[in-house]
């Protein structure tokens, strides 16, 4: 029975560990390419993001770039979110978001350019 339980115990894990990815989402705003991306399958607790900006080919690092990744509420569960802004990390906009539990997350993704244009770009992602 325990050689059993072991063996389901490690299937378990072997499958968790084939189900996890990282993020890597890239979209088109107003002429600029944004690229989403993590280093890590995303996790329950905190999770590292990364953002990269360009326009025409040429990377973008003086914009402010700001997340609110959000749960909306459903039956027996309130709303939820996180909100973040970016700090310009070798050339990427770092920023960590907080998954308080599993499931679909959306998110809003802004970033204000030089010519004190904001720019939105809605998505999700799932833990």
């Amino acid at each position: 029975m325990k050689v059993l339980f072991k063996t389901f115990l490690a299937l378990l894990i072997t499958i968790g560990f084939l189900n996890a990815e990282i993020v890597e989402q890239v979209g088109e705003k107003n002429g600029y390419e944004v690229e989403l991306t993590t280093t890590k399958s995303l996790v329950v607790g905190d999770n590292d993001f990364f953002v990269t900006l360009s326009k025409d080919g040429t990377k973008v690092t003086d914009a402010k770039v700001k997340a609110k990744f959000f749960m909306p509420e459903m039956p027996g569960m309130p709303y939820m979110e996180y909100e973040d802004k970016a700090k310009l990390v070798n050339g990427k906009y770092k920023m960590m978001i907080n998954f308080s539990m599993g499931g679909t997350w959306q998110y809003q993704l802004k970033f204000k350019t030089s010519d004190d244009k904001v720019h939105t770009i809605r998505g999700s992602v799932n833990l």
